[in-house]
């Protein structure tokens, strides 16, 4: 298990870093973030369309470990190729490079995550696996802006990126060497899928198990309605943020204090996310997936509200910490009900597509807020808060039993 979340650690610091090198290697070499972000949607783009084709791949592959490892080292070079090319050589060369980095994204996020159902026991060591492996989500969002930006700081944004590609480069190691035997890894979850017919089936399975299998039609849905606000709170951080110092400053001054401002709001969101695994992964009274999920929901858009309306920037830092300790366990949540209701051989397209689509959503959401930002800072945060509430609202409709179920259930009980 040290291996694993190594493994997964280290490829997620990978992940989490891109946005942010991107930005600054455009901002560096061409004086503008434009092209950044052009790169970054080639980036993201390729996640929910390569998602059903990974999982199928992974679920056939004879030696997982050395699959998940050829992944991670596409990952990682796809990294090093960005840092060398971006504002450098013809856009066509780093887009290239960012969408076969993007194809095996679904790799780093859920494709790894599934590998917990076939090194992990069920039962009470498996819920713990499944909150540490959102932890490494977490800590991976804490410490990748941060080493990147001061990375930059002291030398320029080409070594940031390099950081991040030797982080890739250290995960491919630990996945083809450090990881279990893929033997067993094939034992339990690789055999069904050899044997369930043509590429093309199992590559739509993962399709039809989060249609067809409610629980993970529930999830899926709401989980893309959350993350649709989530993607968009980094803005809506940050002017909110600005807002907030309208007050004591102006000009170069103010902006510096915006961009900072909102780096601190979603610092600490992601440390309070961190907590909230952390301790989860202790809680032996945890509830079950759905209700924890459900509950999560709630009290993140709780939280959000409150840090819209707060009268003080660190009364809003406090409440940015409050939705990241709720949000925190929503993650958790997501990979036990993925894996208690994925069906044999499918498990891990499901993983793959759920993060993928979740993905999607969340850029859609980050287009979204862009669009909207002329709208006071405290009504898209309060847009946010709303769509976790929404989130919730999907999830206690979809989660429910067939009316003909209930009643057969009532009239047995009675």
């Amino acid at each position: 298990m040290k291996a694993y979340l190594a493994t997964a650690f280290l490829a997620r610091l990978a992940d989490e870093g891109v946005a942010v090198a991107l930005a600054l290697l455009a901002l560096e070499r061409t004086g503008s973030p434009a092209l950044g972000a052009y790169v970054l949607t080639a980036w993201l783009a390729p996640h929910a369309v390569a998602a059903p084709v990974a999982g199928a791949l992974a679920e056939r592959a004879r030696r997982p470990r050395l699959f998940h490892g050829g992944a991670l080292a596409v990952f990682g070079a796809a990294i090093a190729v960005l840092g060398l090319t971006v504002g450098r050589a013809p856009v066509w060369l780093p887009v290239t490079a960012a969408v076969l980095g993007g194809c095996a994204g679904p790799v780093v996020t859920g494709g790894l995550s599934s590998l917990l159902g076939s090194l992990v026991p069920e039962g009470r060591a498996r819920s713990r696996a499944y909150a540490l492996d959102a932890a490494s989500y977490n800590a991976a969002a804490v410490t990748a802006p941060a080493a990147v930006s001061t990375t930059v700081a002291v030398s320029s944004a080409g070594p940031g990126t390099a950081l991040l590609a030797v982080s890739a480069g250290c995960a491919t190691l630990l996945a083809a060497t450090a990881l279990p035997h893929p033997a067993r890894c094939a034992a339990v979850d690789a055999g069904p899928a050899r044997s369930a017919g043509a590429l093309r089936d199992r590559i739509t399975a993962g399709v039809r198990a989060l249609w067809s299998v409610p629980q993970l039609r529930a999830l899926t849905a709401a989980t893309c309605v959350a993350f649709l606000g989530i993607g968009g709170l980094p803005v809506a951080a940050v002017l909110l943020a600005g807002a907030a110092g309208d007050a004591g400053a102006a000009g170069n001054a103010a902006a510096s204090g915006q961009a900072d401002g909102g780096g601190v709001l979603m610092a600490a969101f992601a440390m309070g996310g961190l907590v909230g695994s952390l301790g989860l992964a202790r809680w032996r009274g945890a509830p079950e997936a759905g209700r924890l999920a459900l509950g999560s929901l709630c009290a993140t858009a709780l939280a959000l509200a409150g840090a819209a309306l707060a009268p003080a920037f660190p009364l809003t830092v406090a409440l940015f910490a409050l939705a990241g300790l709720g949000d925190g366990p929503l993650l958790t949540a997501t990979l036990r009900l993925r894996a208690e209701h994925a069906p044999d051989g499918a498990r891990t397209q499901v993983f793959t597509l759920g993060a993928g689509l979740k993905l999607t959503s969340a850029a859609a959401g980050s287009a979204l807020v862009g669009l909207l930002a002329q709208l006071p800072p405290a009504a898209l945060v309060l847009g946010v808060a709303a769509s976790q509430l929404a989130a919730a609202a999907v999830l206690r409709a979809l989660d429910r039993p067939p009316p003909r179920a209930e009643g057969r259930s009532r009239h047995r009980s009675s």
